[in-house]
């Protein structure tokens, strides 16, 4: 039951047990909303404040617990996927803890500030948390939070921090998002690895017109079909975007079409890659799934 998860959670003294009774309580009470079913929220707010200030506990496992499971995972548990449901539940209840534990958060935050880049377990773990802290803090609704974010963006000495915060800032429509970017890009574009991460977080981003944006950075002067990384770090990171992805409309299928035919006559191997997340239309309701067979048909 969701009462004996939440006790597990907080209590267990195997940390995997612990970290799985968390995780189960979070999904069985997503999967319960999407399903229109009422779930204890409660008992979820209640075992993440419980786990986030046992001093025992190692920071990176506090991290990997209190984080909500994946759109793509919670897809996973249902007999037919509806990413529109599935989006809406995880950022209402993301939102909703992130609200009922701020001040939480933002001790967090502020505690596990980094004193020097160090590759120190401890100072993984402290990074970790407080990426961790800075997602459900932004999605409060606070309205420094943009600010802290673009904050921790500015500051880091670190890519771990400073890519956390772009990719948070990348789900909204802030004016800090879009400075964040376009800084990100001047400092990075000679640097074609760590520019890729620029194209994957934006593909990946929970922002409301993604798809759109996605053609955009199609368009952009550093990309290209040529290069493999950067053709995946665009393509495959929106494919794996499944709110993006599966837009009611068809419009995200129709753009990865595109691209998977485009890349065929370049490297049919990175276009073949592609092709999978098109090929689990029987997973979706039957108007996504007669769109994504049409454009597999469209490729064949």
């Amino acid at each position: 039951s969701q009462g004996d998860l939440a006790f597990l959670s907080a209590y267990d003294d195997d940390p995997f047990a612990r970290y799985e009774a968390m995780q189960q309580l979070m999904v069985h009470m997503l999967v319960g909303t999407v399903a229109g079913q009422a779930g204890d929220e409660a008992a979820v707010i209640a075992a993440i404040r419980h786990v986030a200030t046992d001093p025992m506990l190692d920071p990176a496992f506090v991290a990997e617990a209190s984080r909500l499971p994946s759109e793509a995972y919670l897809g996973d548990q249902m007999p037919v996927v509806d990413p529109d449901a599935i989006h809406a539940a995880r950022e209402g209840l993301q939102a909703r803890i992130g609200a009922a534990l701020e001040p939480l958060w933002r001790d967090i935050h502020a505690r596990t500030r980094a004193n020097g880049f160090s590759l120190t377990p401890a100072a993984k773990g402290a990074r970790k948390l407080r990426n961790i802290a800075l997602a459900y803090l932004v999605a409060s609704g606070a309205t420094d939070g943009d600010a802290i974010a673009f904050a921790q963006f500015d500051r880091a000495d670190n890519m771990t921090e400073r890519q956390a915060a772009l990719a948070i800032l990348a789900n909204g429509d802030s004016d800090e998002r879009v400075a964040a970017l376009d800084i990100f890009y001047n400092r990075y574009a000679t640097d074609p690895l760590v520019l890729d991460k620029w194209f994957q977080t934006q593909a990946l981003a929970g922002h409301s017109d993604t798809v759109a944006q996605v053609e955009e950075l199609a368009q952009h002067k550093d990309f290209t079909l040529a290069n493999p990384n950067r053709a995946r770090a665009l393509y495959s990171a929106f494919t794996a975007n499944q709110w993006a992805f599966h837009h009611a409309s068809g419009k995200g299928y129709r753009l990865v079409a595109d691209a998977i035919i485009a890349l065929d006559r370049l490297n049919p191997q990175t276009a073949a890659r592609l092709v999978p997340p098109l090929g689990r239309w029987k997973r979706y309701d039957f108007a996504r799934a007669e769109k994504m067979r049409a454009e597999l048909a469209r490729i064949l």
